[in-house]
């Protein structure tokens, strides 16, 4: 086998565009798979995903079946391609035993946490919520199961102390595109390693849900700061007053948040301090500062000027 390999991609968002890029400069990208376009945006107007959009700026063959599972034309189209390897990056749908069998070397899915902590839909956002000073990307042996393979290949990076999802998402799409460089010249030279996951050490990483962002100001400071950085991107952090949703979309941990007394003995979820473009508020543990809010339907402003406006003073309850 030559070191350049017959590839198909499998991904959708953008977390799989440097992938796809690095394939098509050193792999012959046979196929590029995605999920259908669909409507997006303000004006829900019908768009291809990142993915496709890039690989129509690529020139590569595209293909966007709405499903595999008892689709013997789409498994017979995969089949007649000759494939090496697959690559899954975010595709975001479990592919059935007859389709993973297709490529001669099976399915590598460059999977965004240190496995087998994180299986599942959202590996980056609960690394951030879960205070994890530590992640990267997983290339491992698809299987029927979910994140279950066995490891192929394993690049690590420190996650930084104010790194919010979006950021995050960024730097481990590029991480994914060197960890499936990596694999796939070491495949090509039969020497990529398979290791078998312990299921024992699993944990899993759900997609997210509206309610994941309710900040919960009963949290250590440092919890709370943490779910916001990892809900940023969706559904974003929020708390509700008098029935009133309020979206926080700027928030820092207050100096000295670990200390007990940074929240004044106050109640968890009550205004320590209005300042000038701030607010403080005491959590479990410490405190944290509401830079910038957006009530519902409303701009977004200063909290402070939130604040002010619902007429809260120290002591009050912002929820």
């Amino acid at each position: 086998m030559t070191d350049r390999l017959r590839v198909a991609l499998f991904g959708s968002p953008a977390f799989g565009v440097p992938v796809l890029e690095r394939l098509h400069d050193e792999h012959e990208a046979a196929l590029v798979v995605t999920r259908p376009d669909a409507p997006a945006g303000r004006g829900m107007r019908v768009r291809p995903c990142a993915v496709a959009a890039r690989a129509a700026e690529l020139g590569l063959p595209l293909f966007q079946p709405r499903r595999w599972v008892r689709n013997d034309e789409a498994v017979e189209r995969l089949r007649a391609l000759d494939l090496d390897v697959a690559i899954t990056a975010a595709y975001g749908r479990i592919l059935p035993e007859a389709v993973l069998g297709v490529p001669r070397h099976g399915f590598l899915n460059a999977h965004a946490s240190l496995l087998p902590k994180l299986r599942g839909a959202a590996p980056v956002q609960w690394a951030l919520i879960q205070g994890f000073d530590e992640t990267g990307i997983t290339v491992m042996q698809t299987e029927a199961g979910l994140d279950t393979g066995p490891i192929r290949h394993v690049v690590r990076t420190q996650i930084g102390p104010h790194e919010t999802a979006p950021d995050l998402f960024t730097r481990l799409a590029d991480l994914a595109a060197d960890a499936v460089s990596e694999a796939l010249r070491a495949l090509a030279k039969g020497a990529l390693p398979l290791v078998p996951q312990d299921d024992a050490e699993a944990t899993h990483a759900p997609r997210l849900t509206k309610e994941d962002g309710r900040i919960r100001f009963a949290d250590p400071a440092a919890a709370v700061y943490d779910r916001w950085r990892g809900v940023l991107a969706w559904p974003g952090s929020w708390f509700e007053r008098a029935g009133e949703r309020v979206r926080v979309d700027e928030l820092a941990r207050d100096a000295g948040d670990t200390a007990p007394a940074a929240g004044g003995g106050a109640e968890p979820g009550t205004v320590l301090e209005v300042g000038e473009a701030e607010v403080r508020v005491a959590c479990g543990r410490g405190a944290v500062r509401l830079l910038r809010v957006t009530p519902a339907g409303r701009r977004t402003m200063a909290a402070a000027d939130w604040a002010r406006g619902a007429h809260l003073g120290e002591g009050d309850p912002v929820a």
